[in-house]
C-alpha cells in the first residue's frame, strides 16, 4: 500500500513568530512515526524556518513573496501575515500539491491569514483538511479543527464558524508538545519550597524586548542565590547585546535548543509569554509568571490564572520593569507554589500530538494494544461515559455523577474476580476505547465504547475483539453476553461480525457466544 501523505501549510516570520512552525513540526514528526509522508509548504518571509524544517528531515516547497498586496474590505485581521493575496496563495499551494502527482490524505493549515475561502479552494485536491487555530475569529471549511487552548466557553467557541460535520479537538489535552514532554511529565516533581532556579523565555522572536526587561528586573533584586536560565530568541541577533548588558555569573545563556523540556523540568519558576510555551511549562508542573505579547494570548492567560495555573501580569505594553521585579520578589519570598504545580500536572500530560496523529491516521489495519484500567483513568472513563452518544445508547440515559462514578470505579478495581476492565490504545499509547467484562448470573456481560474522536473509523469491532482476546486468555470458557438497544445498529453489527448469536428479547437485542476462538 502507498504510504499516506500529509501537506502542512504554515509560515514563520519576524511578525508571525516561530510557534506555528514548531508545533507543526511536532505533529509532522508524530505522523511520520506512524508511516505518513510529509511535505511543508512555506512562504519565504524574512525569518522563515525552511532550513530548520529541512534539518528535521522534511521536504519544503517554498513560495515566493509577492509584490504589492491590495487590501480588501473583507480581508482577515491577519491578512498582512500571508505575503500575498489568499487567492494567489491558494493557487501556489495547489500547484505545489499537483506537482507531487499524488492526492494527499490530509492538508494541515496553521495560519491566521487563511479561512474557509482558501480551504474551499483546496478542497478538491486533498482528502481531508485539518485546521489548527487559536483565535476563533473566522470561518473554516475543514474536517477536523484543533484548538489546544483553554478559554472560557471553549466548547462553544467555534459554534457558528464550522460546518456541522467538523470534528473538534479542543483544549490542552491535544496540545502539540514534543515527545520529550510526556516523559518529563511522568517523572515531574511537585515544586515545593523557595525558588532556586528561574527560567526566562519569550518565544522565538521577542520583538518587544521582554527578555531584557525581565533580566533588568532580576538584576535590580541582586538575588545571586537564584540561578537563571535564559533562552535567547531564535530570530534576531539581540542575544549578544543581552549577554553584554547582563554579565552576571548566575545567568546561563541558551540558544537554538532542540527542546526546552530539560530546562523547564529543572526550574522552580518560569517567566515568559502566554503562547504555546504555556502548555510546555504546565506539562512539567512548573509554576509561571506570564505576560501576553499578542492579543490572542490575553483570554488564555486570564483563564489560566482563573484556574490557578499561572500568575498573569498583563499585556506587554502595561508591564514595567518595576512591576516585574515586584512580582518576582514576591515569588522568591513565597513557598506556596505547591498547589499551582499540582494543578499543572493534572492539566497537561504531554500526549496531545499522539492523540491528534492517531485520530488522523488510525485505521482498521493499525495495531491496537490492551491494558488494564488504572485508578488514574477515572476522569477519562467518566468523560467517555457521559458523552452524549454513549448516554443515548445506554439503557440508563441519565448523566453519571462524578462522586458516584469514583466510588463505583474503586469497587470494580478492587473486585477483579468478577470484573475485568480494559483500556484499548493506539500504537502511540493514545486511548481509543474501553471494554468492561462483568460477571452476573454466571455470564460475563460486556460494556464497551469507542472514544468520541475515533468514531466512524470502523474501530468498534477491533476495540471489542482486542480486549475480548486478552480477557479470554484467563477465562477461555466464559459465556460472553452483550445487550444492545434495538436502535443501536452500529453495536449490533460489531457483535454479529464477531460471531455472537443474536437473540431478540422484548425491546432488547441480546448477543451471546463463548470467549473461546474469537474470529480474527
Amino acid at each position: 500500500l502507498m504510504m499516506p501523505l500529509a501537506i502542512f501549510r504554515v509560515d514563520a516570520s519576524e511578525a508571525i513568530g516561530t510557534g506555528h512552525v514548531m508545533r507543526c513540526l511536532t505533529l509532522a514528526t508524530a505522523l511520520r512515526e506512524r508511516g505518513t509522508n510529509i511535505l511543508f509548504v512555506c512562504r519565504m518571509h524574512a525569518g522563515n524556518l525552511c532550513t530548520l524544517i529541512e534539518d528535521r528531515g522534511f521536504q519544503v516547497s517554498r513560495l515566493p513573496l509577492s509584490g504589492t498586496i491590495k487590501t480588501t474590505a473583507d480581508a482577515l485581521a491577519h491578512a498582512h501575515w500571508l505575503g500575498s493575496s489568499w487567492e494567489e496563495d491558494a493557487a501556489q499551494t495547489r500547484a505545489a500539491i499537483d506537482a507531487l502527482g499524488v492526492r494527499p490524505d490530509w492538508l494541515v493549515i496553521d495560519h491566521y491569514a487563511l479561512d474557509h475561502r482558501w480551504e474551499d479552494a483546496l478542497r478538491g485536491c486533498v482528502g481531508r483538511i485539518l485546521v489548527i487555530d487559536d483565535l476563533a475569529d473566522r470561518k473554516h471549511d475543514c474536517d477536523l479543527l484543533l484548538d489546544q487552548n483553554m478559554v472560557r466557553g471553549m466548547s462553544s467557541r467555534y459554534g457558528n464558524l464550522l460546518p456541522p460535520k467538523t470534528r473538534q479537538m479542543l483544549g490542552p489535552e491535544f496540545a502539540l508538545l514534543q515527545p520529550a514532554y510526556a516523559g518529563f511529565h511522568q517523572n515531574a516533581v511537585v515544586r515545593k519550597g523557595r525558588v532556586r532556579s528561574l527560567f526566562v523565555y519569550f518565544g522565538g522572536v521577542d520583538q518587544y524586548g521582554m527578555t531584557a526587561k525581565v533580566l533588568e528586573a532580576v538584576a535590580s533584586l541582586s538575588r545571586v542565590d537564584v540561578q537563571i536560565d535564559t533562552v535567547l530568541p531564535r530570530l534576531g541577533q539581540d542575544g549578544f547585546s543581552l549577554q553584554e548588558r547582563f554579565p552576571s555569573g548566575n545567568v546561563s545563556w541558551h540558544r537554538d535548543v532542540p527542546t526546552l523540556a530539560p530546562l523547564l523540568a529543572k526550574a522552580d519558576l518560569a517567566i515568559g509569554a502566554g503562547g504555546a510555551t504555556n502548555w510546555e511549562r504546565i506539562c512539567v508542573g512548573l509554576p509561571s509568571v506570564i505576560i501576553s505579547i499578542a492579543d490572542n494570548q490575553v483570554a488564555v492567560a486570564e483563564e489560566l490564572q482563573r484556574q490557578g495555573l499561572v500568575k498573569y501580569l498583563g499585556r506587554q505594553e502595561e508591564v514595567t520593569v518595576s512591576g516585574i521585579a515586584a512580582e518576582l520578589e514576591r515569588q522568591f519570598a513565597s513557598e506556596s507554589n505547591e498547589e499551582c504545580s499540582r494543578r499543572c500536572l493534572v492539566t497537561v500530560d504531554g500526549k496531545g500530538a499522539g492523540r491528534v496523529a492517531a485520530a488522523m491516521v488510525i485505521a482498521r489495519h493499525y495495531s491496537l494494544f490492551v491494558r488494564k484500567v488504572r485508578r488514574d483513568d477515572e476522569r477519562l472513563l467518566l468523560e467517555w461515559a457521559n458523552d452524549p452518544v454513549v448516554r443515548r445508547n445506554a439503557f440508563n440515559t441519565a448523566a453519571i455523577d462524578a462522586a458516584i462514578h469514583g466510588k463505583w470505579l474503586g469497587s470494580r478495581l478492587a473486585s477483579m474476580a468478577d470484573c475485568r476492565m480494559f483500556i484499548v490504545e493506539s500504537d502511540g499509547g493514545v486511548p481509543v476505547g474501553q471494554v468492561r467484562f462483568e460477571l452476573k448470573s454466571g455470564e460475563w456481560q460486556i460494556d464497551y465504547s469507542v472514544a468520541p474522536d475515533f468514531r466512524g473509523k470502523g474501530l468498534g469491532r477491533q476495540v471489542l475483539e482486542s480486549a475480548a482476546m486478552v480477557f479470554a486468555e484467563s477465562v477461555a470458557d466464559a459465556a460472553l453476553v452483550g445487550e444492545v438497544k434495538v436502535e443501536n445498529q452500529a453495536s449490533q453489527k460489531v457483535f454479529e461480525s464477531l460471531g455472537f448469536e443474536r437473540q431478540d428479547v422484548g425491546g432488547v437485542v441480546r448477543y451471546i457466544r463463548s470467549a473461546r476462538g474469537l474470529p480474527k
